[in-house]
């Protein structure tokens, strides 16, 4: 299908010194094991191991990186097949939703998420063309035939990618059922959960009750007050833990973190038990889980990561009609110099503690992030996240973050994706540009070319396994 489509030589920098090392480099690493320590991809899509349906099914409905683009353009969700919670009806033709794609996929030009579709069509469907309007039956073609073959089963994939560790993302209350039972499915690595407390978190929310109810019967602890939740969430984490679970994750719009006494926590679940709630009490009681969330990491050892600064479901009418995490959520600026100071005094010279911190608002890395990761022994930088997790993002982040907190206070590279097929384009993509920005050290003579060596093997597989003790 004509010559190769991707220059092996793609996101270096045009100097042919700096380009030159940074391939040497990216050499060295390339076919490394992925470490993915933290995803979306459901543990069910492994041990089912049903053929993916057909590419809209696989490639555009499922992503929101890709639809929300689209969206913005003013093509409907409904066109494009997202599922609504309103009962709107949509596209149910694929091949026509696969055709908008194509007559669109111009718009992902100089995005991450055109740079990951490209490396998914070249490198694993073996495509050598570039998606428009009048191939884009041939794609659909080539790829629903290969989705038919035994090499293209989620498991068969697995193996492909060289994963060698997939965490997943899972709600306090799941039973973990398809965890336990890929433990003696030989996928070549290992799938394990990730503890995420948040819909706990959100009082004011209408499922809040549902999901303590829902913990308190996972638990076995009847809650009727607030220190039966909290001893209903530190038994969940125990037994994640003896599941295979190696950290938590929150997601929080701001990292204040400030400890209640018992008296005002209980005050507030109460209040919230009968429905009689204020957005302060939730503000209140966000902050103090958090503080919650430090205190059991540091006695459980679970890795606690927060990612900060996403205003959710900015857009009320996409969230009515078809749901959360359709694209809508907006970065918002932050502050984390103040906002962590109780919790990072409290819990930031603990040996047996680890923060990893990922924030939306790029402005604050130099200035606080940095600061902090290169003092306190507990925290580590998380890698650029959602919008940053891209050639430029990356780059900046490690201009911004190096000279303060260096290489070893980061913990290398986090997919974060819902898109299985994407994972190693994301990797592949991060592998690029830690090489490109070391070679360019190689350059000026900051680093020796033996540094730089040890250095991108760390960055790209060494530092998450230490960091999540993996």
């Amino acid at each position: 299908m004509g010559t190769r489509y991707l220059n092996e030589y793609r996101f270096f920098d045009p100097d042919p010194v700096v380009r030159k090392t940074a391939f040497e480099l990216y050499q060295t690493v390339k076919n490394l094991p992925i470490i993915s320590p933290h995803g979306h991809v459901e543990a069910s899509l492994l041990f089912y191991n049903d053929p993916f349906p057909d590419p809209a099914e696989l490639i555009i409905i499922p992503d929101h990186y890709v639809y929300r683009m689209l969206y913005s353009q003013g093509i409907a969700l409904e066109r494009l097949g997202i599922p609504s919670v309103d009962g709107t009806e949509v596209e149910t033709d694929h091949r026509k939703i696969w055709q908008i794609f194509a007559e669109n996929f111009y718009l992902f030009r100089g995005t991450p998420t055109g740079i990951w579709l490209q490396h998914v069509f070249s490198e694993l469907f073996g495509i050598e063309e570039r998606l428009n309007s009048r191939n884009a039956m041939l794609f659909y073609d080539v790829i629903q035939e290969k989705l038919k073959t035994e090499e293209f089963l989620p498991r068969s994939l697995f193996k492909k990618f060289n994963i060698e560790v997939l965490t997943t993302t899972n709600s306090p209350s799941d039973d973990l059922k398809f965890h336990r039972s890929l433990r003696s499915v030989d996928l070549g690595g290992k799938v394990i959960p990730c503890f995420r407390p948040d819909v706990l978190f959100e009082i004011s929310k209408d499922q809040w009750k549902k999901a303590v109810a829902e913990l308190s019967n996972q638990s076995r602890i009847e809650i009727t007050c607030y220190r039966d939740f909290i001893k209903a969430i530190e038994a969940r984490r125990e037994y994640f833990k003896t599941n295979g679970c190696v950290s938590t994750d929150q997601g929080i719009e701001s990292a204040h973190a400030h400890k209640l006494s018992e008296r005002e926590a209980e005050e507030i679940f109460s209040r919230a038990l009968r429905g009689e709630v204020s957005a302060e009490d939730e503000r209140r009681f966000v902050a103090n889980m958090i503080m919650e969330m430090a205190r059991m990491s540091s006695e459980d050892g679970l890795v606690m990561q927060i990612h900060v600064g996403a205003m959710r479901n900015h857009n009320l009418e996409i969230y009515k009609r078809f749901g959360a995490d359709k694209g809508g959520d907006i970065p918002v600026r932050v502050e984390f110099t103040k906002n962590l100071h109780e919790l990072l005094n409290s819990f930031g010279n603990n040996p047996n503690f680890t923060l990893v911190v990922f924030t939306l608002d790029e402005s604050t890395y130099a200035r606080e992030l940095a600061p902090l990761a290169g003092h306190y022994p507990a925290m580590k930088l998380g890698a650029p996240w959602w919008f940053h997790d891209s050639i430029e993002g990356m780059t900046r982040f490690r201009e911004q973050v190096t000279e303060t907190s260096g290489f070893y206070n980061t913990v290398g590279f986090t997919d974060d994706s819902r898109a299985f097929l994407s994972i190693p384009a994301r990797y592949d993509l991060s592998r690029r540009m830690d090489a490109n920005f070391l070679a360019r050290l190689v350059a000026r003579h900051i680093l020796d070319i033996d540094e730089a060596e040890q250095v991108i093997r760390d960055l790209a597989y060494q530092l998450p396994k230490k960091v999540y003790g993996l």
